[in-house]
């Protein structure tokens, strides 16, 4: 019985097995006969199949992202052109023979497109980054115009539908493509065939969810964003998400033949698809493991459509607002799109405003304008954009993209003024007619005037032609390393100063555009940008900026005094702003308050040039001298005595000249110390013409002031006339060297307080006297005979040209010093060492002289070390060029020993010396015959000698006597005491 069990049993396995093959041969035969019949549908099936099995080959290698991306992407496009180029499904229909062809073919047919459908889900499952491929879709379908528009759009909208189901829950994703995705399904929305509308809302629908994904805050368990591989991610990070992930290979795989396909689509997707009877098994299964069925719609089931429609509850979930309503969508799209998204949504739609199609142009100037009256604020990219509406503009475009394009232009000045400003005035001058109107387009509304003009402002407070010190850091795009965007900007200005929504603007930022045209005339005029061919805009610009602001008389006295033609001209640009400021002052210009006020705060926040402090004082100074009188207001006299210490020489010499002519008024300034004091500090100017400039205001100011102010200053003002006595400057010697004279006689109640500033300036007067220069030397006679009368010597004679002789002069002023400051005579020589190296040869004949005097004078006050240093310096002298000085110099040296063979006697006979010294007084004669007359008869020579308070001494040989009779003046005791106790004595 178990034999017969088992006998049945094989039959019946046999019986099975025959029927499975007849089934097998059947379906091979039928498949043959299919393809027999319809070789394009065959050709086209097994090469989406193919280009199938190599994407899941790609998905499951560890290929680079990048490259797995783009290999995948042109076999889609492959399958794509493959996919569409088929006929439509009536003409595959009239193929078949009989109704079983004809359904066999309709079959292939639709899972021919089933599988186009699996391709995308797979890649998209895999990683949402590669919905990048719709958006290629959309732009194949725009190429040609053969392909089936409703059957892109329906795959489009089902890919969209499971990436959105996909996505839920998930913390961001990443999917660059939304923008440029959105426009094409926007544009779709307006669609004539309402199957294609309905797709395209539902895509649109789908495609904002993904969105509003992208927008969500990052998950708090520190979910990572959906993106694949394209985001590389670290795989210990993926496995510490809370979170399932989307990469379904994970999953539980379905007992299946299909479970790869599976794994890739996921058991989200599903959906009714009639099963082919086809070896191949093509079309996956659902997440149960059941094969998916395709029924088709009733009512889409025509010629062309082979696909489903959304299932009725998908177009329920549509917003209501979505449908036919234009400005509703541009509103959601606007709100939900990333600013990168949405700049792209913009982007796609500018680019579609060429379409060849007049309607699409039409549609997608509707849309972007819309979008930009909402959402014109997160746009990024704005320069770009402005970039490529100018080249759009510059070819041949037509009057809607035109009207769009500058309408476009407006929106986005609105909330992006300054990027839309800054791109249109860096285009090369003069501006064509193209970047006019787009001007005309930046400043058509009144409110964004203001911002217009601080943007223009911004741009005037550069350079023209200066070059961008770092062309590799330059945050903007520029089509040149030279910097002409403020010429660029003042053009601009001609065009938009006279537009009436602009004139309350102008009038707010008169003064700051009335200072930054005058800076750009001065800048202009430098480069000589004015050519017969090119005007010159900021000149033109400040003038129709004159004529908006109800100055037009100024405009035309300016212009009959030959201001506007003559301001081309370097030399004549100074003259011209004071020119300017002046006939605004002498028409009482109602703007004279705000203006006051501008340059104020311009002065004191500081102009980022110093030619700009140039102009703003020489404007400010004349506005000042035409509404106010002498003194002006502290505030300003601040401000002036700040620039007369300006690093620009021309900022110190104006401020000087201003203050010197407040002379008359010095002493109603309530802070003139602070005054003076900074005019000091400017004697200390490296600039030759400052020091001349502080040196005339100074004794300009010092001849008005009140002694009692006068005094407190006097010895500092001196100080600071000392070190400009040996300045190379030849003229600002002799003006330093007369001031200190005139100084001495304005002091002259005060003598007491300058007798030490006198004596330490003796040095430079005396040495001067032998200057090449006669201004020099006649200044150098001038004080002297003021210090002579002070200190009352009589040396004045000897200073007039007949009598003049260097070495007299020298004599006389030692011979009154050893009898009236003797003790100030090492300080002389000290001062005068630092002269012996001079470069200079009268200076250096002078002080060989001078020291040789000082020194026979005061050798008993000189130390060893003292007299040690004069010899080196001496030496040196010995080896100069010039015989004179090397003659001069040997007497000299012969002298500096005589003193340092004295100094090595003992104690007591210095002692001994130096008291005698102090009792008796020998006026001297001349050492060195420097330039003596040959007859002294009537000369100041004849002069005697005389007793200084006490005793004369004649002898001239009083030393040699001297030595001789010391040990009879050491014997006697009173003197050794009054050596020895010499304060007993005083």
């Amino acid at each position: 019985m178990s034999s017969r069990s088992i006998k049945a049993s094989k039959n019946l396995g046999y019986a099975s097995e025959r029927a499975s093959n007849i089934q097998i041969l059947q379906s091979s035969v039928k498949w043959h006969r299919v393809a027999q019949t319809a070789n394009s549908l065959w050709d086209a099936y097994s090469g989406l199949l193919s280009g199938q099995a190599i994407i899941l080959a790609m998905n499951s290698s560890f290929v680079d992202p990048l490259l797995q991306f783009e290999s995948q992407l042109k076999i889609i496009e492959s399958s794509f052109k493959m996919l569409f180029a088929i006929p439509n499904r009536d003409k595959v229909k009239e193929i078949g023979k009989n109704e079983d062809d004809q359904e066999d073919l309709d079959n292939l047919y639709q899972n021919i497109f089933n599988i186009f459908e699996d391709t995308l889900l797979i890649l998209v499952s895999k990683d949402l980054y590669k919905l990048q491929i719709l958006k290629e879709m959309a732009v194949w379908m725009n190429e040609d115009s053969l392909y089936m528009q409703d059957r892109v759009v329906t795959i489009i909208s089902r890919v969209l539908s499971f990436a959105s189901r996909k996505v839920k829950g998930y913390a961001s994703v990443d999917a660059p493509c939304l923008g440029v995705l959105a426009a094409e399904l926007s544009l779709l929305c307006s669609h004539t065939d309402p199957s294609i509308t309905q797709q395209a809302f539902s895509g649109m629908s789908h495609l904002l969810c993904i969105a509003k994904c992208q927008n969500a805050p990052s998950s708090p368990h520190g979910q990572k964003p959906f993106s694949g591989p394209l985001q590389t991610r670290p795989l210990q990070l993926l496995e510490a998400t809370h979170k399932p992930t989307l990469d379904l290979e994970s999953q539980p795989q379905p007992p299946t033949a299909r479970s790869h396909f599976l794994a890739c689509c996921g058991p989200g997707v599903s959906s009714s698809r009639k099963p082919l009877a086809s070896p191949l098994q093509a079309g996956p299964v659902d997440g149960r493991g059941k094969p998916w069925q395709l029924t088709l719609n009733p009512e889409n089931d025509r010629p062309g459509s082979h696909c489903l429609l959304p299932a009725p509850s998908d177009i329920e979930f549509l917003p209501k607002i979505l449908q036919r309503d234009k400005s509703k969508i541009a509103q959601i799209v606007g709100q939900t799109l990333l600013p990168p998204l949405l700049t792209d949504f913009v982007w796609s739609l500018l680019m579609r405003l060429s379409a060849t199609d007049h309607k699409t142009a039409s549609e997608a100037a509707i849309m972007l304008k819309l979008t930009l009256e909402y959402h014109a604020h997160k746009v990024t990219m704005v320069s770009k954009i402005v970039d490529a509406i100018y080249k759009k503009l510059y070819g041949n475009a037509s009057q809607i993209m035109k009207q769009t394009m500058l309408r476009v232009i407006t929106l986005l000045t609105r909330t992006s003024p300054k990027k839309v400003i800054f791109q249109l005035m860096d285009y090369p001058v003069p501006a064509d007619n193209t970047l006019i109107l787009m001007w005309h387009a930046a400043g058509s509304e009144a409110s964004v005037a203001p911002h217009v003009l601080k943007t223009i402002l911004l741009i005037l407070k550069g350079k023209p032609g200066e070059m961008e010190e770092r062309i590799m850091e330059r945050r903007r795009f520029s089509l040149d390393a030279t910097n002409m965007m403020p010429v660029a900007a003042s053009q601009a200005l001609c065009t938009l100063l006279p537009v009436g929504s602009y004139k309350k603007a102008v009038a707010q930022f008169f003064p700051q555009l009335l200072m930054a045209l005058m800076l750009q005339l001065f800048y202009s005029s430098n480069l000589r940008l004015m050519t017969e061919d090119r005007p010159f805009y900021a000149r033109d610009a400040l003038r129709v900026l004159l004529n908006c602001s109800g100055l037009q008389q100024v405009d035309t006295a300016l212009k009959r005094k030959n201001c506007w033609n003559q301001f081309s001209q370097v030399l004549f640009h100074h003259h011209g702003v004071y020119l300017i400021a002046k006939t605004l002052s002498e028409y009482n210009f109602p703007q004279f308050p705000e203006t006051l006020h501008y340059l104020y705060k311009l002065s004191v926040e500081g102009p980022r040039r110093s030619e700009d402090s140039v102009i703003t004082i020489i404007f400010l100074t004349e506005l000042l001298n035409n509404f106010f009188k002498d003194p002006f207001p502290e505030e300003f006299l601040v401000l002036f005595r700040n620039w007369v210490n300006d690093s620009d020489p021309a900022v110190c010499k104006l401020s000087l000249q201003k203050i010197g002519s407040m002379a008359p008024v010095i002493n109603e300034i309530e802070n003139s110390c602070s005054l003076l004091i900074s005019i000091l500090d400017a004697l200390l100017s490296k600039d030759e013409t400052v020091v001349i400039r502080a040196l005339m205001t100074l004794r300009r100011l010092l001849g008005k002031l009140d002694k009692v102010t006068y005094s407190s200053l006097c010895t500092r003002i001196a100080l600071s006339y000392c070190p400009l006595m040996d300045h190379s400057n030849g003229g600002i010697r002799s003006m330093a060297i007369r001031h200190f004279g005139e100084l001495l006689r304005d002091m002259s109640q005060y003598t007491w307080m300058l007798n030490d500033v006198v004596l330490g300036g003796l040095v430079p007067l005396i040495l001067f006297l032998e200057d090449t220069e006669a201004r020099v030397v006649k200044a150098c006679k001038h004080t002297l005979e003021i210090c002579a009368s002070e200190l009352k010597w009589s040396t004045s004679y000897l200073l007039k040209d007949e009598y003049y002789n260097f070495e007299l002069v020298v004599l006389n002023i030692c011979n009154n010093l050893l009898i009236s400051h003797g003790n100030y005579i090492t300080d002389l020589i000290s001062d005068t060492l630092g002269f012996l190296g001079s470069s200079r040869p009268y200076l250096k004949r002078a002080s060989v002289i001078l020291i040789g005097y000082l020194a026979k004078l005061g050798g008993h006050l000189l130390l060893t070390d003292e007299i040690e240093v004069m010899i080196e310096a001496i030496d040196r002298v010995l080896r100069d060029e010039d015989p004179t000085i090397r003659e001069l110099a040997g007497i000299t040296q012969k002298l500096f020993k005589e003193i340092a063979h004295r100094l090595t006697s003992s104690n007591i006979k210095l002692s001994f010396r130096r008291l005698f010294n102090f009792i008796y007084i020998k006026k001297l004669k001349p050492l060195y015959n420097y330039n003596l007359p040959k007859d002294l008869t009537g000369s100041p020579m004849e002069i005697k000698e005389t007793k200084n308070d006490k005793e004369t001494f004649i002898e001239d040989n009083y030393e040699d006597e001297l030595v001789k009779n010391e040990d009879i003046s050491i014997n006697n005791g009173r003197f050794f005491c009054l050596l020895e106790y010499p304060s007993e004595k005083e």
